[in-house]
């Protein structure tokens, strides 16, 4: 069984944006070698998070939508009163920081629509990925 890490960076324009990183993580199971496994998408941060869905203009606009209406931007958090990103750390509290996919003949396994995104909560920043594959 084989195990390969790669260690990546995704710069945010915005303070919420959501970014499709799809493309770099097939990159990455193709470079393996792996036929069949699994590959870890990995964001050691606490303001941002990993999903999966549709990639689509006016869903983006829907997800960000959504992250203000489960937890408004200019909120009145006590977190506020050390670093002006409270919302952000509610929202990663939802939302999750892996996301784990297979690899099956050589190729990342997702439904037709789907895409893998990071989504930034306190941007912009520099975030750092870590893609782990295992497998044969």
């Amino acid at each position: 069984m084989k195990v390969i890490t790669k260690d990546m960076t995704i710069s945010s324009k915005g303070r919420r944006e959501v970014i499709n990183i799809t493309s770099h993580i097939e990159d990455f199971v193709k470079g393996t070698g792996i036929r069949n496994g699994l590959v870890l998408v990995f964001l050691p941060h606490a303001t941002a998070a990993i999903f999966a869905n549709e990639d689509e203009p006016r869903i983006r606009v829907d997800y960000e939508n959504l992250f203000e209406k489960l937890v408004p931007a200019n909120g009145n958090y006590l977190h506020n009163e050390i670093d002006d990103n409270g919302d952000a750390h509610l929202l990663t509290a939802i939302f999750k920081q892996f996301y784990v996919l297979p690899i099956i003949n050589g190729e990342l396994r997702r439904g037709t629509w789907q895409e893998v995104f990071l989504v930034d909560f306190d941007g912009p920043r520099v975030r750092n990925i870590v893609l782990v594959a295992i497998g044969e």
